[in-house]
């Protein structure tokens, strides 16, 4: 009765042991797998649940490590892991803050600090009111290291918004078609999906900038359009200026509007078109 799912929305009834049986990596599909990665440039790592499968990882030189959410309080593997100098990626799906900080110092003991947190939430799929993206930011400045997000929402809105909340790694569950039978179906994205997150963060991320309030070049032009005063009807040399025969229009060739409560009242130099754009020199003071 120990190891019979209960509580999930998708896998209730099934033993631990037959749920990683369908949802585990072979080893041998390490190979492969390192092969191609390599050969397109990608950086490839892998989750280790004991001591022989970071020792295996090893022989392949894996240059990072995942740990699952639900090993987060397994501090000697978590240990085991960090002797390896390598970069661990931590997820928090079942972790309060107490767990995550034994996380980390089990790291510093091993003198390892290169360490990256996930937000994550161990239900699924996830609903999105239970997700609090917003406590990333609260977790990079808690534990003073780089945050990402471990995602098991259905869809891509959840990546996105993180990146703009400081995540710095986004993990999401992979599938090459939903017509395949895998415990992790329901909050999988497939190949299109997969491309279209990537492309929206890329976006973001280029949106994201930086803070100023210089304006581009293009916004320097946009200026032209903003408005500014006219005179919108003939106006003879030494007539009044008023809210009839003057307005705030565009483009901006005129003078700015904030100068209209100043000009009211003033007389026309000279006679004056409809549609000139009224300049100082137009006005007698």
């Amino acid at each position: 009765e120990y190891f019979v799912i209960k509580g999930t929305k998708l896998w209730d009834g099934q033993t631990l042991y037959d749920l990683y049986k369908k949802a585990y990596m072979p080893w041998e599909w390490h190979y492969e797998l390192k092969e191609l990665a390599e050969k397109l440039g990608l950086v490839w790592f892998s989750s280790p649940f004991d001591f022989s499968a970071i020792d295996f990882l090893e022989k392949l030189n894996c240059p990072a490590y995942k740990i699952a959410s639900f090993e987060i309080v397994d501090i000697p593997l978590i240990e085991y892991a960090a002797k390896t100098k390598k970069p661990l990626i931590i997820s928090t799906g079942i972790a309060r803050l107490d767990d995550i900080q034994e996380a980390l110092d089990a790291c510093k003991r091993q003198n390892n600090f290169e360490v990256i947190l996930l937000k994550c939430v161990s239900d699924y799929p996830t609903d999105y009111e239970d997700i609090n993206l917003l406590t990333l930011k609260n977790m990079a400045e808690t534990f003073d290291c780089l945050v990402g997000l471990s995602d098991h929402s259905k869809g891509i809105e959840v990546p996105v918004a993180a990146v703009t909340l400081g995540a710095k790694l986004v993990e999401k569950h992979f599938i090459l078609s939903r017509n395949i039978d895998t415990p992790d179906k329901e909050f999988s994205l497939t190949p299109d999906e997969f491309k279209e997150m990537v492309r929206a963060i890329r976006n973001v991320e280029k949106a994201l900038g930086k803070v100023t309030y210089e304006l581009t070049e293009r916004q320097k032009k946009a200026r032209k359009l903003a408005r500014s005063l006219f005179v919108v009807k003939d106006v003879k040399k030494g007539e009044t200026f008023t809210l009839e025969n003057v307005r705030s229009i565009r483009p901006a060739d005129g003078l700015p509007p904030k100068y209209l409560k100043l000009i009211l009242g003033k007389k026309a130099k000279k006679d004056i078109k409809k549609g000139t754009p009224l300049s100082w020199e137009l006005i007698d003071f």
